[in-house]
């Protein structure tokens, strides 16, 4: 989309301007500025290039999930091979559902009504994303949750972790957070179309609807549960690998093996607490700050369209609100890549290179050493040379 799409027609302005003067021109000018500015942010290509990155790399974990959980070696490793699946099919499904419909609002030149006139797509649309937001950290936090459990209690986990028990978690978690989501629906809560009108999303502002405040505030409290879950259980992971790393040292060649797969974990789940934080962190937190606010991200549409903003801080928080859900959004394109993909390709060639550089510096250690020891048998048949001379 062009900023052109928000600016008012060349013909009706001019004819405006003869009519109210110079003065209202002005004031219109500035209104169409505020336009500009605001849906100058706005592109289609943001939605069509998450979906087709986002499908390349979701699509690729479901292979590799495929093909390393038909393996006999995998056994142990099925229960988080099927959460890494599950996780990789929810984010796959999450961006077909949703982004199809953004990209025909776009088409449709920004007009909602347009393929929406009775309201009843906003619905499923919000449906979709709280149903697959929720989901992701979720899932993310029962697989933290594996982990911990693998590492810190191995004899525990390998006893009574089957994955019939991992299927019925994960059902478990998509009924509730699908019964969660359609909540509205059954009158508690609401979905409104969000800034710049080309989504639907819970309402965070002054809703009429019942029940709006407590769906709100449950949606960011249990994304913040999840996030803090996540976290926790990852960092009890790290400390477990490295204090079972310890104990392995020596220069065996299993002891080894130990260490590198102990660095390839602790780096995986550092790059994946920082990713759920910068994707996730900045929607929890801004929504509460809505939900204390009463200010809700439609208003910025509103306001537009009655040529008039309600505050310069609204329009803060409904781009920042823009910002935030994209952000999330990208997180169902970066999961694949955190959880399988970059530990099977990236991971692997930077321990390469950290033992290279530490073999490096080995052999310059060991040259440096030969040549002193060269140098101390030089002096030393030199000052034997320099006795029998004397002698």
């Amino acid at each position: 989309m062009t900023i052109d799409d928000c600016t008012t027609p060349g013909a009706i302005k001019n004819t405006i301007e003869e009519m109210m003067g110079s003065n209202i021109s002005a004031t219109l000018r500035q209104n169409n500025f505020t336009r500009n500015s605001s849906c100058g942010t706005v592109s289609v290509g943001f939605p069509i290039t998450m979906m087709v990155t986002g499908m390349v790399g979701n699509s690729l974990a479901l292979i590799l999930v495929c093909i390393s959980y038909r393996k006999r070696e995998n056994r142990r490793k099925k229960s988080f091979l099927l959460c890494i699946g599950s996780l990789a099919l929810t984010d796959l499904f999450g961006q077909l559902m949703t982004t199809p419909v953004v990209i025909s609002v776009y088409r449709a030149g920004l007009k909602w009504e347009l393929i929406d006139p009775s309201g009843k797509l906003c619905t499923y649309f919000g449906v979709c994303m709280t149903t697959f937001g929720l989901c992701a950290l979720f899932l993310s936090s029962a697989m933290a949750i594996e982990r911990a459990m693998a590492i810190t209690n191995p004899h525990w986990y390998s006893n009574n972790m089957r994955t019939s028990v991992t299927k019925q978690i994960l059902v478990v978690i998509w009924c509730l957070v699908l019964l969660f989501a359609l909540l509205p629906i059954a009158g508690v809560g609401e979905y409104t179309r969000q800034w710049p009108g080309t989504w639907c999303f819970i309402s965070t502002g002054d809703s009429k609807a019942a029940g709006s405040m407590f769906f709100s505030i449950t949606f960011a409290v249990l994304g913040i549960f999840s996030l803090l879950v996540t976290l926790s259980c990852n960092v009890m992971t790290i400390r477990g690998l490295i204090i079972r790393c310890k104990t392995k040292s020596g220069t065996s060649q299993s002891s080894k093996q130990w260490e590198r797969l102990t660095t390839e974990t602790v780096i995986q789940l550092l790059g994946i607490m920082c990713v759920l934080l910068i994707c996730w962190s900045p929607l929890l937190v801004l929504m509460l700050r809505m939900i204390s606010n009463k200010v809700s991200s439609h208003e910025c549409s509103e306001a537009l369209n009655s040529n008039h903003m309600s505050g310069r801080d609204t329009q803060l928080d409904c781009n920042f609100f823009l910002t935030a859900i994209r952000l999330a959004s990208l997180n169902q394109i970066l999961d694949p890549w955190v959880y399988l993909l970059l530990r099977k390709i990236l991971l692997r060639k930077f321990c390469i290179m950290a033992n290279a550089v530490s073999n490096c510096s080995t052999e310059d250690q060991k040259q440096t050493q030969t040549a002193l020891d060269a140098l101390n048998k030089q002096n030393q048949e030199s000052n034997n040379l320099y006795k029998s001379q004397s002698n």
